[in-house]
C-alpha cells in the first residue's frame, strides 16, 4: 500500500517533459511518489513511471493518525463533495475554496426492485450512481484531483486521451478553473459524448483509430516540445488523477454507515478505477475508519473488449491486448494499463472478472432503468449485466451486501437503446383512441 511516509528521491525520471517546480509543492498529505513495482521513491512532480523499472508511480502519504472517531466527524462535517476527504487526498487544505467543479457525494441507491429481479435478498443490493456528477460520469472525480496537481506544477493546458467521458470532464474542469484544454478522442465516438466534450469551448481533436491509437499519439506528444506546459491528466498527472477513484470507496463505506461492503462489481477500462477503489478500502481499514473484514471485488468487461476477463478465465497473469469491438466504447481499451493489478485484486479478494455481450449490455441497461429509474450508459449496462451473470453462476452471494457501480449517464449513449426504446403507440387525441390502443389500465 502506498500510504506511507517516504524520504523522497531527488532524481526526476526521464518520463517527464516538464521539470518539477522549484521549492515545495503543497499537495496536502501527499509526501512523494512510490513505484508500485520496486518501491523506488521520488519527489512530487509531473512524472508517472519509475526510472529504475518503468513501473507505475503512485502517491504516497503522511495520512492522519490518532482518533478514528475524530477523523470520521471531521469528514462528516465537510462539504457534500469529494473535498470532505481532503485529509486523505493529494490536494491542498484550501482546495474547497478554489474554482473546481466539486464532484462526488453521489447517491448510493438501495436497489430492492433490481434485487427482486436478480434473486438478491432485500436490502442487500445497492447501486452507486455516479451519473449525478457535474458532467454525468465518475471521470469528474479523477479530473478534479488532476487539476489541483496541474495548478501546483504550473501547467497552463489540460489535456487527455479519452473514450469520451474523460474528454467532457477535462473540458468542464478546465473551463471552470481557467485553463486552456485540448483533448483527443477516437474519431468514431458516440455523438452525445462528442458534443459534451466540445461544448465547453476547448479544443477537441478526433484521431483516426481506436483509443489505443489515441493514447499512443498522446505519448508521442508529451515527449515533444509541442507538449511543453501541458498536463495530461491520464499521463504525466496520472498518479494524482488515479487517486480520485478512491473517493468512490470512501463514499460507499460512509454511506453504508462506515461499513465495508461484502461485494463490489466495478467496470474495467484501464483498470485504474478498480485498483484505486481497493486502495481506498485498504486505507479506510488502516485508519480505523471501518472494521476490517473480507470483501470481494469483481471486474466487469464487454465481451468485445475483454482482455482482463480473458486472462482471468485462462489463469494468466499477463493481459494480452485485444482490438475493441463493442458498443461499450467507454470501456473499449484493448491494452489496459492496470490489467495485471486487476487480476491480482480479483484473485486476492476471492472475486472474479467476467464479461457480457452487446445484447446483454442493452438488456441490462433497460433492466436497471425499469427497476430503479436509473438510465445507465453502456458501461453501467456492462456492470449490471455482469452482476446478473455472476449471481446466476453462484459467484456473488445474494445474501451479502453488494454494491454495483454505474459510472455514467445513459443520455450519452442513446444509440445503444434507441431502436428498442420507442413510443408504445401513436394515437389520435381522443379517449376512444386511447381505449382502442389497449392502454387504459
Amino acid at each position: 500500500m502506498a500510504a506511507q511516509t517516504v524520504a523522497t528521491n531527488d532524481t526526476t525520471p526521464s518520463t517527464s517533459t516538464t521539470p518539477s517546480p522549484s521549492g515545495s509543492v503543497d499537495l496536502g498529505p501527499a509526501s512523494g511518489l512510490s513505484c508500485r513495482e520496486c518501491g523506488e521513491l521520488y519527489a512530487l512532480g509531473p512524472i508517472f513511471a519509475c526510472q529504475a523499472c518503468f513501473g507505475p508511480l503512485e502517491v504516497a502519504y503522511d495520512l492522519p493518525t490518532g482518533d478514528p472517531e475524530a477523523l470520521r466527524k471531521q469528514i462528516e462535517s465537510g462539504p457534500d463533495n469529494i473535498w470532505r476527504y481532503a485529509p486523505l487526498l493529494p490536494v491542498p487544505a484550501d482546495v474547497a475554496d478554489k474554482p473546481n467543479i466539486n464532484p462526488g457525494w453521489t447517491k448510493l441507491v438501495k436497489a430492492d426492485n433490481l434485487a427482486r429481479e436478480l434473486g438478491v435478498e432485500q436490502g442487500k443490493l445497492f447501486v452507486k450512481d455516479d451519473s449525478g456528477n457535474p458532467t454525468h460520469s465518475f471521470k469528474d472525480r479523477v479530473v478534479a484531483q488532476a487539476i489541483e496537481a496541474a495548478r501546483a506544477f504550473g501547467f497552463t493546458t489540460l489535456s487527455c486521451s479519452s473514450t469520451g467521458n474523460l474528454a467532457g470532464a477535462v473540458g468542464a474542469a478546465a473551463a471552470r478553473a481557467g485553463f486552456r484544454s485540448c483533448v483527443f478522442i477516437p474519431h468514431d465516438l458516440e455523438q452525445g459524448k462528442v458534443v459534451m466534450a466540445a461544448v465547453y469551448g476547448g479544443e477537441l481533436v478526433g484521431i483516426e483509430g481506436n483509443y489505443d491509437d489515441v493514447n499512443r499519439f498522446c505519448s508521442e506528444l508529451i515527449g515533444d516540445p509541442l507538449g511543453e506546459g501541458w498536463g495530461f491528466v491520464n499521463v504525466n498527472l496520472r498518479p494524482y488523477y488515479g487517486e480520485g477513484s478512491k473517493t468512490l470507496a470512501y463514499e460507499i463505506c460512509e454511506q453504508l454507515g462506515w461499513v465495508l461492503p461484502d461485494q463490489l462489481v466495478i467496470p474495467i477500462a484501464s483498470g485504474s478505477q478498480l485498483t484505486k477503489i481497493d486502495k481506498g478500502l485498504k486505507e479506510l481499514i488502516k485508519l480505523g475508519l471501518v472494521e476490517d473484514k473480507p470483501y470481494k471485488i469483481f471486474g466487469a468487461q464487454a465481451e468485445g473488449c475483454s482482455p482482463v476477463s480473458t486472462a482471468f478465465k485462462a489463469g494468466h497473469d499477463v493481459v494480452r491486448p485485444q482490438k475493441p469491438d463493442t458498443i461499450a466504447k467507454s470501456l473499449a481499451i484493448g491494452n489496459p494499463a492496470d490489467g495485471p493489478y486487476v487480476l491480482d485484486i480479483a484473485r486476492r479478494t476471492g472475486g472474479a472478472v467476467e464479461d457480457v455481450n452487446d445484447e446483454q449490455v442493452v438488456d441490462a441497461i433497460k433492466l436497471l432503468a425499469r427497476t430503479e429509474g436509473i438510465f445507465a450508459e453502456t458501461a453501467g449496462g456492462v456492470t449490471v449485466g455482469v452482476t446478473k451473470k455472476l449471481i446466476e453462476a453462484g459467484l456473488i452471494d445474494p445474501a451479502l451486501t453488494t454494491v454495483v457501480l454505474n459510472t455514467g449517464d445513459g443520455l450519452k449513449t442513446l444509440d445503444a437503446v434507441a431502436e428498442t426504446s420507442q413510443a408504445t403507440a401513436t394515437i389520435r387525441p381522443s379517449l376512444d383512441a386511447f381505449r382502442a390502443a389497449g392502454l387504459a389500465g
